[in-house]
């Protein structure tokens, strides 16, 4: 059996890398922009990106929960993304590529953790009114590269199965 990269077989769709690139983008703009804004009172106010977030968790000492964090908030969507482009890119054949994509897309049900950790705080913040919680842009970036990954991941999949 003849490999060739999804590239190849599929030349006109050039909108997938590209999807790629963006979804990356966004991801590093989600990362280091502040995800939300925790005001407790009236005297204090902490803004915290996924990073800082991380970083103050592990000051902390809430080690498994800055590890967790850090691997579905950093090292899985950097991954996913890589794996993304290496089957659009690499010589592989169709089984392969099915293999890939059908493991890709069983870890992609962890990808909306961190949009669901911020919005739990900020309900809970809401709730209990000593403290008010805001969104900030970096969440609205992390949760969009979030979805392009998976509308990537969709397209790539019907492409697979062709």
């Amino acid at each position: 059996m003849s490999k060739q990269t999804l590239r190849q077989l599929y030349p006109r769709h050039y909108d997938i890398p590209l999807l790629i690139f963006v979804s990356f983008v966004f991801l590093l703009l989600g990362l280091f922009l502040p995800v939300i804004t925790l005001k407790e009172l009236v005297f204090w106010k902490h803004t915290f990106s996924v990073l800082t977030g991380i970083v103050s968790l592990v000051s902390e000492k809430h080690y498994v929960l800055a590890v967790i964090i850090f691997v579905f908030s950093v090292i899985f969507p950097i991954f996913k993304l890589f794996m993304l482009m290496l089957i659009w890119f690499k010589k592989m054949t169709g089984e392969e590529r099915e293999v890939y994509i059908q493991w890709l897309s069983g870890l992609g049900k962890w990808s909306m953790l961190d949009v669901f950790v911020v919005a739990i705080t900020i309900v809970i913040a809401k709730i209990s009114g000593f403290a008010s919680a805001r969104p900030e842009p970096g969440i609205y970036f992390f949760g969009g590269s979030v979805l392009l990954g998976m509308f990537v991941m969709m397209r790539m999949e019907k492409l697979v199965k062709k």
